[in-house]
């Protein structure tokens, strides 16, 4: 677990996610690549297009949010390609070491809007947790 002086834990690396639909729709795997400063998130998305005129290309998207003790919030905002412009609301708990989260998506867009589940996984957590060791300041104690 990697831990501030403050008990919140370091988001900031790279992340496999899915989301999921509530109807019939296939599940959507992502890549996040997470920055966090402070509980401040900033970072990017790429995935698949599942529909639309860009079926098959990639998707490209911003995140800006926040996260606080296990809770975690962020926008994720489509940066155009493809058509897609709308922004995703994400709401979600990070589990106790800090490898997953899991959570709520929801869109209010021209189409009416959705919900569903995510997940989201450090990816190579281990490898991660040695390099953010390796960087974290000596105690000056």
């Amino acid at each position: 677990m990697t831990a501030r002086d403050d008990g919140r834990h370091d988001l900031s690396g790279t992340w496999q996610g899915l989301y999921s639909y509530l109807d019939s729709r296939e599940p959507v795997a992502f890549v996040a690549v997470l920055i966090d400063a402070a509980g401040s998130l900033g970072g990017t998305t790429h995935e698949r297009c599942s529909a639309g005129a860009a079926l098959g290309g990639y998707l490209y998207a911003t995140l800006s949010g926040r996260h606080a003790a296990s809770t975690v919030t962020f926008v994720k905002t489509y940066d155009g390609t493809g058509g897609w412009e709308h922004s995703v609301n994400y709401e979600g708990t990070i589990n106790e070491d800090a490898t997953e989260i899991t959570g709520q998506w929801h869109v209010q867009d021209e189409w009416g809007g959705g919900t569903g589940p995510f997940l989201m996984m450090r990816a190579n957590s281990k490898e991660d947790a040695v390099i953010r060791k390796a960087l974290q300041p000596a105690d000056e104690s």
